[in-house]
């Protein structure tokens, strides 16, 4: 018999949740390696909603996190999601976890402990359903701050960008026709797929100006539409989306320097710049506002407090206010749309116009020699089918 077989044998299964660990300081990086039965390894203060949706789709098996996933400063949304999934999160390991944990490494956690086979790595706090609820719970009283902060943003925005807020400033001229058309804005957003799903007749129909916000490019190709426009970062659009012959617009800073273009060169498609420092669903809301859009439907666009202030990115949400304000009534979440709207040509107008067509043609047969014919073989044939049954009871 071979030593290995008998050592192999002879081995316990050690107890907890065992897979390989997939390390990153960088979350995007993260999101992109880690593969289903993995564990993440990440370091986010404040887990928000969309990297945590990113991760159960991802379908990992649990969650690391060397930072607290809610610090109290405000109530983030990543961590109920991770919960409600049934992912496990053991947070707050620590900084030293990141080295300790090897990525690639087969690594075990057994109540908030992290082993390497029996050696232990770091230590952190299991969290669960109730563990969430009360974190959430205290962290709404740091929702004061948070929003102190969010308007202090805003007016310094306002100082800054006035004069695109108010004339239209550095707003780039496309080849899309936005004037007096209705625009959808997607972006890469809680549950934008879906949303997107529902207004399926709605495109049909109305045939808007898709607009594509980031990686809400892709979005739109995953649900098999064509951006005609695509605003933002180009390093969080595929390349199918960029070569889709979509106008492309990219932010840029105030002295015209633009992240990311050469990449859109490099894939031999054409941009042009925004000079602005709103985040790129805003700078697509105010592309529409500009070139003087009929109404702006949003798919996967923050819609409440919590969605503002998930992460802590009050800086990069500081135009979200004023935008808003900018495009008033002519802006329409996808969720309203998709409650309210109902097709020109309603199921029950159809099955009423099919009724009339049957009853018209048979009032045109029952008028016609051809009727007279009908209406014998028809009376033949339940004669027929009469005398067969009584033959059945014989």
């Amino acid at each position: 018999m071979k030593l290995s077989g008998l050592l192999h044998r002879s081995r316990t299964e050690l107890p907890g949740l065992t897979g390989v660990a997939r390390v990153d300081r960088r979350t995007d990086g993260l999101l992109r390696r880690v593969k289903p039965g993995e564990i993440a390894v990440l370091d986010q203060i404040d887990l928000d909603r969309a990297t945590a949706d990113a991760l159960v789709a991802a379908d990992v098996a649990a969650v690391i996190n060397v930072s607290p996933s809610i610090s109290g400063r405000f109530p983030n949304l990543g961590p109920e999601v991770l919960v409600a999934a049934g992912i496990m999160i053991v947070d707050n390991v620590g900084p030293e976890a990141m080295h300790a944990i090897k990525d690639g490494s087969r690594i075990r956690l057994l109540d908030g402990v992290v082993y390497a086979g029996e050696l232990r790595l770091a230590e952190g706090v299991l969290q669960d359903a109730d563990s969430v609820a009360d974190a959430l719970v205290e962290a709404k009283s740091g929702l004061t701050h948070q929003l102190e902060a969010f308007a202090a943003n805003t007016i310094e925005f306002m100082r800054q960008e006035r004069g695109l807020l108010l004339d239209g400033a550095g707003v780039p001229q496309v080849d899309v026709v936005l004037t007096g058309r209705q625009v959808l804005v997607v972006a890469a957003g809680f549950d934008a797929a879906a949303e997107l799903a529902r207004l399926k007749n709605y495109i049909r129909e109305y045939r808007p100006v898709l607009v594509g916000a980031g990686a809400g490019a892709d979005v739109l190709m995953a649900a098999g539409h064509t951006p005609a426009l695509i605003v933002g970062d180009p390093a969080e659009v595929s390349n199918e989306a960029l070569t889709c012959g979509a106008d492309i617009v990219v932010p840029a800073f105030a002295d015209g320097h633009a992240p990311g273009l050469h990449r859109v060169q490099d894939l031999g498609a054409g941009a042009v710049t925004f000079p602005s420092t709103a985040n790129p669903e805003d700078l697509a809301l105010l592309l529409a506002a500009h070139h003087d859009a009929a109404l702006v439907v949003t798919v996967g666009l923050s819609a409440n407090m919590a969605e503002f202030l998930d992460r802590g990115r009050a800086g990069s949400n500081a135009s979200t206010f004023l935008t808003r304000l900018q495009l008033g009534g002519t802006l329409v979440d996808s969720r309203v749309i998709a409650t309210l709207y109902r097709s020109r040509i309603s199921t029950g107008a159809i099955l009423l116009l099919i009724g009339a067509a049957v009853v018209a043609v048979l009032a045109a047969l029952l008028v016609s020699d051809a009727g007279d014919a009908i209406l014998a073989w028809v009376s033949t044939s339940w004669a027929a089918l009469v005398e067969t049954i009584k033959g059945w009871f014989v």
